[in-house]
């Protein structure tokens, strides 16, 4: 009987999430959801990629209080640990820095975009409008696999046998939780499946880049 092969198999190219639950969220979110609607009430919506819905200035470190700076701080911490030199050690980068408020309520979302000029994205969840216990609900953050739609369309019923592969081609979601904030690469596509319940959706977008 010949051998078995030896098979060492190599995983590249990784696309790292981070996720992250703020202690002492349900203070936060009260005062950050006032603020917030507080600013929508008397500030009309800039338009990138949202469908409907408002979304605020890229100055919410100026309005949000001390709730949004100790998001944003917190944001910057972790990009902090997630970040070395090309020899994997270390670094401690200062982070030049953007955020912004998104409401969205009924049939509203985000399409696909990308943040450029930025090393890390981030998003905070105020209020989940009740998608994280209804999955029917809708509102996903949607991921799309940058390699592209390439490689599930010889053969869409299948994919590769290593972990992380099911997504080939398609693309993962992430349901919101009140209080979690999730980082990712600001290359990375991503948008917000249209939300279906009758709730409101509040969010926090910010980018992060390293200063010379």
């Amino acid at each position: 009987m010949a051998a078995q092969p030896q098979i060492e198999l190599r995983n590249i190219f990784p696309t790292p999430i981070a996720i992250f639950h703020m202690p002492d969220a349900a203070r936060l979110n009260d005062a950050l959801e006032a603020a917030i609607l507080a600013k929508e009430a008397e500030t009309a919506s800039v338009h990138h990629s949202n469908w409907g819905g408002w979304q605020s200035p890229h100055d919410l470190d100026v309005w949000g209080g001390p709730e949004a700076v100790a998001v944003i701080e917190t944001a910057q911490q972790i990009a902090g640990k997630l970040t070395c030199d090309r020899q994997g050690r270390p670094v401690a980068p200062r982070w030049a820095m953007n955020a912004w408020a998104n409401v969205n309520r009924q049939g509203q979302g985000n399409e696909f975009h990308t943040h450029p000029g930025a090393f890390w994205s981030a998003t905070y969840y105020v209020r989940d409008g009740g998608v994280a216990a209804d999955p029917s609900l809708g509102g996903e953050f949607e991921i799309a696999d940058p390699r592209g739609i390439a490689p599930a369309m010889l053969a869409p019923q299948l994919t590769i046998a290593t972990r992380g592969a099911g997504s080939m081609g398609v693309s993962e979601t992430v349901r919101p939780v009140e209080g979690m904030l999730m980082l990712f690469p600001s290359w990375l596509s991503h948008g917000v499946r249209p939300y279906n319940g009758d709730r409101l959706r509040i969010s926090i977008a910010l980018n992060l880049t390293p200063m010379p």
